[in-house]
């Protein structure tokens, strides 16, 4: 049975990190619902923080 994982909180709460963590844990991937982050102008309160991914793959 497939399981899904939310994580929420506000920016520069360790989201990434703690998602990346239990993605490696359970060998899934990252799917990011942040629609800030699509948009390349916009660096004031969004996290651009996708280096932060790794080798996890993600999908924003």
């Amino acid at each position: 049975m497939t399981k899904e994982v939310a994580i929420v909180g506000p920016t520069a709460s360790g989201k990434t990190r703690r998602a990346v963590s239990i993605a490696r844990a359970l060998h899934s991937e990252i799917i990011s619902a942040d629609s800030r982050q699509v948009y390349r102008g916009m660096t004031i309160g969004t996290g651009k923080d996708l280096e932060e991914y790794g080798e996890v793959p993600f999908h924003l």
